[in-house]
């Protein structure tokens, strides 16, 4: 029972964050870019699996790693961040695929959040608080970064600055992410209750609102689910939050 009460803590924290960051991304047309940076932590957590050592902190340096890039890329290139993002995942996929032991493959790519010891579980809480945080201080700045850059700095907006604490937030969430989903489903972790969210809401507070409650939902739901079934807790996450994303496309068509 402690161990389930941990996973759901831990759960509840990563879904309802990324539900939060996610309502930056989507605006940003992002949303899916958690994706190729979940892949981008497979080297990390093959290192862990060989290991022995927990998968996010195999996944930390690397998804850094290549969040610098990407950072360091799009101020050289001019390109857009999404097409860099790319560039920097497949080698990382690559890579992993060099070492990744077959037996461990599952583990790798859909997670496992209901393994979650007690030190883990408040490391993953204070993250996630962290990342709450900068994503509240940056969030209108960014807002604006997405709507015009040119407006942004025109406002005197450290536009390079802001978008590495973007991408640091990011980076962070997708770590904490793939032990909940694994590198496979990390871009729906974050992108399927925001598109949820943006059916049903009508103003900000309540797109951020509901993006949040629907990310902390589907991870309590999915792992709850995994108690009773012995699913994988990762898959049923994000079946859970595909059904909302659903229910919520027949209220809006009711409304």
């Amino acid at each position: 029972m402690e161990q389930f009460l941990l996973s759901l803590a831990a759960g509840i924290f990563i879904g309802g964050v990324a539900g939060y960051l996610g309502t930056l991304m989507l605006s940003k047309k992002m949303a899916l870019v958690a994706g190729p940076l979940g892949h981008l932590t497979l080297p990390g957590i093959a290192l862990a699996l060989i290991y022995g050592f927990d998968i996010s902190l195999g996944a930390f340096p690397f998804v850094i790693l290549g969040i610098i890039l990407i950072w360091l890329l799009e101020i050289k290139t001019k390109l857009p961040m999404e097409a860099l993002t790319a560039v920097v995942f497949a080698s990382g996929v690559a890579i992993a695929f060099l070492f990744l032991p077959i037996e461990q493959a599952e583990t790798a790519l859909v997670g496992d959040i209901t393994k979650v010891s007690l030190s883990e579980a408040l490391v993953t809480t204070i993250l996630c608080f962290l990342v709450f945080f900068i994503i509240k201080k940056i969030y209108s700045r960014m807002v604006l970064i997405n709507i015009s850059e040119d407006l942004a700095k025109i406002e005197k907006i450290n536009v390079k600055k802001y978008n590495f604490f973007y991408l640091g937030a990011i980076a962070i969430i997708v770590a904490l992410g793939v032990k909940m989903v694994g590198g496979l489903l990390t871009a729906a972790l974050i992108a399927i209750p925001v598109c949820a969210a943006r059916n049903l809401s009508k103003n900000l507070f309540q797109y951020v609102f509901l993006a949040t409650s629907f990310g902390a939902i589907s991870a309590f739901l999915g792992i709850l689910l995994f108690k009773f079934t012995d699913f994988p807790a990762g898959p049923l996450i994000i079946i859970i939050s595909a059904s909302i994303f659903l229910m919520s496309m027949i209220f809006k068509k009711g409304t």
